[in-house]
């Protein structure tokens, strides 16, 4: 009691006692009854005081930055009044009709689990509400705090669910870098919640969770610090089908022992299509059953833009049940609006499990609608069995929590035909049209569609999906912003063109090879004399030095690494210590309610925040006062029924808006911006000499980076703009003579 005592004491203006006092009675010399009038000379370890968190102040700093200058990153929206508190459905157990997923794989290993899967009458069912739904609806923006609300109810009510998409593909990249979150502590604290329920996640391969290739120690290593961690199901894919990618990670998962290798195949194209002979029956087939060799449990046909139509998948699953041996996993997009019906076509024709949404956070380009399948199913031979009034109170709930994403909710609000244009991954649409809206080119959505198709055939007709699929909005949004044609580039009308890392990277060899190999007259545009990579990029990547990372992140750090900072470090070095500095400044921003996380607090408002056991905040805010001479604005707080004050500056006072400077397009000595976006990177200095195709600048648009190289030889004159500062298409960057 009276450590509690003083640890919740509270006096603020002047230094006091109370930490060499907790140190008091805490010492065990002191708690045996054994201390003398020496004991300090004795014990200098009682002077050694552990700074305070101050949890409190942290949070509301941030709150108070927010309250005032708003979040850019949500288009500084605001909601008209306070959220109301959204109903969490209520954690009553349904006992289950068999033992659960997780119960069968954890007991029996993966193999019986594969078997077990083949021997269901019922349609399994994979609910992606926690990844790819809201990845495809809202830019991948949903928090931690939101699935952990209801992750009881899930665990207790749906306990006959095959499995829950709920980490991997953009969640680890975006929890970080917008969401100020762990992944990891996502996915352990959800784990601690649903323990009956297989958790799956994504995993691109070589490419792991990020955007290019990882040596193969680091790919294994992950995949095996992430099945320890929790993840049951790992589905691997890659972005071109290239499967030598894609045994380093199935090999890892199948090492491990516990955890199923879920094997995935992309689906492009239109099997019933002549026309589109690339990617035929025969091709899917074939990839099917090498994987089947390689040791995939399961097979995925992953239909990333919701492609595969009731007719075609009915042809493509009927046709793999009898070439392959393994169960089947549909996984499709709703975005043309008819692929519940391509599920229940699936279905009919033998398919295994299906991934489906919530009602709530379906449709569009998520996925198809779980509540009305299953209600649809009913009685059904293959009857998911799956308690309807169950899945309406779990989506009602999702239903007022996206109200909390206003501003990120970019997705078609219904179906659309130009899908089969565009064949574009739900997961990408959001994204791309984010980053359009971002450099404003919002209004120009139907360009950029089209000019999408037209990049995906100067390619070579790919497979579009990550990382390949940034790669193609990438071009897309480079020949928008230059107002080119994909033809332009072969036509040489668009000389001393800067190409995006990410497109230098893939023809270069990067990514893998497509089937057929890259067109060599884009390649050679586009590398010029640089030798392309034909082999697996793995085998070119020396292994990394883990325990020499981990030592110098605890270097870094002032404390031990572990393996979730080592592994963040590896995925998104820059982004993973940004979320760092986040910590430091804010401590853990998950317990904020989602309203007050995006948009601060109203006046009057008032948020419970639960930051450790027993330990509640109750933050109250009372007033927003005048600014001063300096722009600097107090607001008022009630904290625990205390008050408290909080002082920030406003960025929007005394700020005049100063526009860059324009390049004259076609003056050699000026280096203009192709396109909008920050500088992350200035190589050069006045007085420098440069060399003909020397990196200048790189800029970044919203994670789109292009170099910006020198036309021709010279030298550097003047830098107008430097690392941090925003530039618009056109502006000029750099003078050189």
């Amino acid at each position: 009691r009276m450590d509690r005592a003083l640890r919740e004491f509270r006096i603020r203006g002047v230094k006091t006692n109370i930490p060499f006092l907790e140190n008091v009675i805490e010492d065990s010399t002191f708690r045996s009854g054994d201390a003398h009038t020496k004991l300090i000379d004795s014990q200098p370890s009682l002077f050694s005081f552990i700074p305070k968190r101050d949890r409190a102040t942290k949070l509301l700093n941030y709150l108070s930055d927010l309250t005032v200058n708003g979040n850019p990153g949500a288009k500084n929206w605001r909601p008209a009044k306070p959220f109301a508190q959204p109903r969490i459905p209520n954690s009553t157990s349904v006992p289950p009709t068999s033992p659960s997923s997780r119960e069968i794989l954890l007991n029996q290993g993966p193999e019986a689990f594969s078997k077990w899967i083949g021997e269901q009458k019922r349609l399994l069912c994979t609910d992606t509400t926690m990844r790819d739904a809201h990845q495809s609806l809202i830019a991948t923006r949903m928090r931690t705090f939101d699935m952990l609300n209801i992750a009881e109810a899930y665990a207790k009510r749906t306990p006959d669910l095959f499995s829950m998409e709920m980490w991997g593909g953009a969640t680890f990249d975006t929890s970080m870098r917008f969401l100020k979150e762990d992944p990891w502590d996502r996915l352990r604290e959800l784990r601690e919640r649903i323990p009956n329920i297989c958790f799956q996640m994504l995993f691109r391969g070589s490419n792991a969770v990020g955007y290019s290739n990882y040596p193969d120690n680091v790919v294994a290593g992950f995949v095996k610090h992430a099945a320890d961690s929790g993840m049951d199901i790992f589905r691997i894919f890659d972005s071109l089908n290239y499967l030598p990618n894609m045994r380093v990670a199935m090999e890892a998962v199948r090492e491990h022992g516990k955890s199923v290798c879920e094997a995935a195949v992309c689906y492009t194209g239109d099997i019933t299509n002549p026309n589109r002979a690339k990617y035929s029956l025969k091709y899917y087939i074939d990839k099917a059953k090498e994987l089947e060799k390689m040791g995939a449990h399961i097979l995925c046909i992953k239909d990333m833009a919701g492609l595969c139509h009731p007719a075609a998948v009915t042809k493509l699953v009927s046709t793999l049940k009898q070439e392959i041996g393994i169960p089947i996993h549909f996984h499709t997009h709703d975005t043309s609006g008819l692929n519940a019906a391509s599920i229940m076509a699936a279905a009919d024709a033998g398919v295994d499990i299906a991934d489906m949404a919530l009602a709530s956070m379906s449709g569009s380009t998520s996925q198809p609608n779980l509540n009305s399948v299953c209600a649809a199913m009913g009685g059904h031979e293959r009857d998911p069995g799956l308690d309807i009034e169950t899945l309406n109170e779990f989506s009602d709930y999702w239903e007022e929590i996206l109200t909390h994403y206003e501003p990120f909710y970019s997705a078609p609000r219904s179906g659309t035909a130009e899908v089969y244009l565009h064949e574009m991954p739900g997961g990408q649409y959001t994204n791309l049209k984010e980053q359009a809206n971002g450099m404003g080119l919002g209004h120009r959505w139907q360009e950029i569609a089209h000019t999408y198709a037209d990049v995906n055939q100067l390619f070579g007709d790919i497979v579009k999906v990550t990382p390949s699929s940034k790669v193609v909005g990438d071009m897309t949004m480079l020949l928008v912003t230059q107002d080119l044609k994909a033809k332009d580039l072969l036509n040489g009308n668009a000389p001393n063109l800067d190409f995006p890392e990410s497109v230098i990277d893939m023809l270069g060899g990067g990514l893998g090879q497509p089937d057929g190999g890259w067109p060599k007259e884009i390649q050679k545009l586009v590398l010029g004399d640089k030798i392309p990579v034909t082999v697996r990029p793995g085998e070119l990547a020396p292994p990394c030095d883990l325990d020499q990372t981990k030592a110098e992140l605890t270097q870094a750090l002032d404390r031990e690494a572990n393996n979730d900072d080592l592994y963040s470090h590896l995925m998104y070095p820059q982004v993973f210590s940004d979320y760092l500095d986040s910590l430091k400044s804010f401590d853990r921003l998950t317990v904020l309610p989602t309203p007050a996380f995006f948009y601060g607090l109203q006046i009057g408002e008032e948020v419970h925040v639960d930051i450790g056991p027993g330990k509640t905040l109750f933050i109250k805010l009372i007033s927003i006062g005048e600014p001063d001479d300096e722009g600097r604005r107090t607001l008022f707080y009630e904290l625990n029924g205390m008050p408290r004050e909080c002082v920030v500056i406003d960025k929007a006072l005394g700020k005049e808006s100063v526009a860059n400077l324009k390049g004259e397009p076609g003056n050699h000595q000026h280096i203009i911006a192709p396109l909008p976006g920050m500088i992350s990177e200035v190589a050069v200095k006045p007085g420098d000499e440069i060399k003909e195709g020397e990196k200048l600048v790189v800029l970044e648009a919203m994670k789109m980076l292009t170099t910006v190289s020198a036309p021709a030889d010279g030298m550097i004159d003047e830098v107008l703009l430097k690392k941090g500062q925003a530039a618009d298409t056109g502006d000029l960057l750099i003078i050189v003579k």
